[in-house]
């Protein structure tokens, strides 16, 4: 299978997009912990793949669009699959815990697990996992870096823009 690739500028750094020609398969940050924002040298450049995806990013980062509808196809284990999609239903602007998370995809004593897969998601921000925060309402860990997480959900509107976590309240 053929992998292609894309890089795009964003208010939060540069943005690596991979993905085999019909769906989006990963969506990555310089530095993200987990993943490499290297590409390979068998990945072969593609603006017109990626020409929705880039579109949408910017409508997002714009303030214009606030639910992703692009084809996906996040390489997991079956579990992380199912907390990636649940990810998907927490709205724009809005956050949830670890454990509701877990709660909420039947896996109430799977928050330790939830929050790894949430971690190891590699679709970033179409897949919302910066929506997820600790069950005291801090920001914790995000592979892009809590700067990033903070800028996103300040971006959203569920932080004031004041730059302390304070504003969570």
């Amino acid at each position: 299978m053929k992998t292609y690739f894309n890089r795009m500028d964003s208010p939060i750094g540069e943005l690596l997009l991979v993905g085999d020609g019909t769906s989006l398969t990963q969506l990555l940050m310089l530095n993200q912990k987990y993943y490499g924002s290297e590409t390979s040298e068998d990945w072969q450049r593609d603006d017109v793949i990626f020409s929705a995806a880039r579109e949408q990013l910017e409508a997002y980062f714009a303030g214009e669009l606030r639910a992703f509808d692009l084809p996906l196809a996040p390489a997991g284990t079956a579990f992380q699959r199912k907390v990636w999609q649940a990810l998907q239903d927490i709205p724009y602007g809005q956050t949830e815990s670890y454990g509701a998370l877990a709660k909420r995809i039947d896996a109430p004593k799977a928050s330790r697990a939830v929050g790894m897969a949430n971690g190891h998601n590699p679709i970033s921000i179409i897949v919302p996992c910066h929506r997820v925060i600790g069950a005291n309402g801090n920001l914790t860990g995000y592979g892009g870096g809590i700067e990033r997480k903070r800028w996103l959900l300040e971006h959203e509107g569920y932080l004031k823009k004041s730059g302390t976590q304070a504003s969570l309240f």
